[in-house]
């Protein structure tokens, strides 16, 4: 009955929070939302984390996702260039401008195993606009799986430079 009640408490508190949060967001004005032209976002990735006692390498499958959240306007992605532990250049993904129309999105994928970038990965994105536009999301989804165990997390894009 204890746990019961307990359950009952926390999500209780749980939907307290979120209602807050939605009032909260649902506030913002026109005037809160920062329209830019341009930015570049480092994105940090992880092709594998260390896991275990020993500290043994567990791969990830890393997706690059590009978001554009503009309604009304296309994004130009200049640039996405892959860099590894060292800061050194892995790959650059884009060999002309990618046009990013009204709410697409696009990837970009490194597959489990591929280790080049190593656990202190990362990706830097610039992208531009001819008008002021809502800024995209930007983030990476790591995913990994080993005999029955999984696991998945995300990463944020964090905007290093306006353009």
């Amino acid at each position: 009955m204890k746990e019961i009640r307990g359950l009952r408490l926390i999500t209780g508190t749980f939907l307290v929070l979120m209602m807050v949060g939605a009032l909260d967001s649902a506030g913002l004005t026109a005037e809160d939302i920062k329209l830019v032209r341009g930015q570049t976002v480092y994105v940090p990735i992880y092709s594998h984390i260390y896991s275990g006692v020993k500290g043994r390498p567990f791969d990830l499958t890393v997706t690059l996702s590009i978001r554009n959240t503009d309604p009304q306007h296309p994004i130009t992605i200049v640039a996405v260039k892959y860099y590894d532990s060292d800061g050194k250049l892995v790959k650059d993904y884009i060999d002309a401008p990618l046009q990013l129309n009204v709410l697409a999105s696009t990837r970009y994928v490194i597959t489990e195993g591929e280790n080049a970038g190593g656990s202190g990965a990362n990706f830097m994105v610039t992208w531009k606009s001819e008008k002021d536009v809502n800024p995209p999301i930007i983030e990476a989804v790591m995913i990994g799986t080993r005999s029955g165990q999984g696991i998945s997390f995300v990463s944020q894009g964090q905007v290093v430079k306006v353009h």
